[in-house]
């Protein structure tokens, strides 16, 4: 792996990882691209710049964050969690987290196992995330902003969660058709969906970054996961306040249509070898 395989990738994680296209499928194709296999270098690439793209996440959002956690402590402190609406939406984060903690500890051997046939995992996926955004998309009522959120949107939210552990599945796809379901308006449900998914990327990334730490040989590499790093961090900053701005304006469809695509692509590549 080179410095302008790290920059490459670093691309396509910032720009995949929020916007509703699968980052997994993406870096699995461009890998094959590039020439590169499967190896413990690979992996601890691709663990450190998904990290980069969650703290770009937790950049975009920190006012939200700071707001909903300060409250979240306070509002025990003063013994009513509940006392308003930042406070309230503390809680619906803990709530949200807990679906994906659950079977992602369950299910951890399986969705190791769906790694030995990562095209089509990723391709099964893909179109379930096309189904997913074009479902969404047509029923969704669009009426409801972030203030309204309950304890039912939160689960919601938390089980569509669960579909993103698997290979190929897109996270941000998921969780936004999540909020969509719940009637949320585009912009909002994006917002809900990422800053109820923070939680546990973050702590999915800090975990597998003190993993990567200890493999032998990765300090070797220092400059070319830091390139990746910086990389998928500044252009996810940029793709998370695209995706907000788009939202506003337009539907998923065209999601929708490029994982159905791409999606489609890969079985065809599985099915021919």
């Amino acid at each position: 792996m080179t410095i302008f395989h790290a920059f490459l990738l670093g691309i396509v994680q910032g720009l995949t990882e929020f916007i509703p296209v699968s980052s997994t499928a993406h870096l699995l194709v461009f890998e094959k691209l590039l020439g590169l296999s499967p190896s413990n270098q690979l992996f601890s690439f691709s663990v450190i710049i998904q990290l980069g793209t969650v703290l770009s996440m937790l950049a975009f959002f920190w006012k939200d964050i700071w707001q909903i956690t300060s409250a979240f402590f306070l509002g025990i402190y003063h013994r009513s969690p509940f006392e308003n609406v930042k406070a309230r939406l503390g809680w619906l984060v803990v709530v949200a987290t807990i679906p994906a903690l659950i079977v992602g500890f369950l299910l951890q051997k399986l969705v190791q196992s769906n790694f030995e046939q990562p095209f089509l995992q990723a391709g099964i996926r893909l179109l379930l995330t096309a189904v997913l955004l074009t479902g969404a998309e047509y029923f969704d009522k669009r009426a409801r902003g972030l203030e309204s959120a309950t304890w039912k949107d939160a689960l919601t939210v938390g089980f569509f969660q669960v579909l993103a552990i698997f290979p190929g599945a897109s996270r941000s796809g998921s969780t936004i058709a999540g909020g969509m379901v719940r009637g949320f308006d585009r912009p909002s449900a994006a917002r809900f969906a990422f800053l109820m998914s923070a939680p546990i990327l973050l702590a999915a990334g800090l975990y597998e970054s003190i993993n990567v730490v200890l493999l032998p040989g990765t300090t070797k590499f220092l400059p070319i996961l830091l390139v990746g790093f910086l990389t998928s961090a500044v252009v996810g900053w940029i793709a998370v306040r695209w995706l907000i701005n788009y939202l506003s304006r337009r539907s998923m469809y065209g999601f929708a249509v490029y994982c159905a695509v791409i999606g489609s692509l890969l079985l065809i590549l599985e099915w021919i070898g």
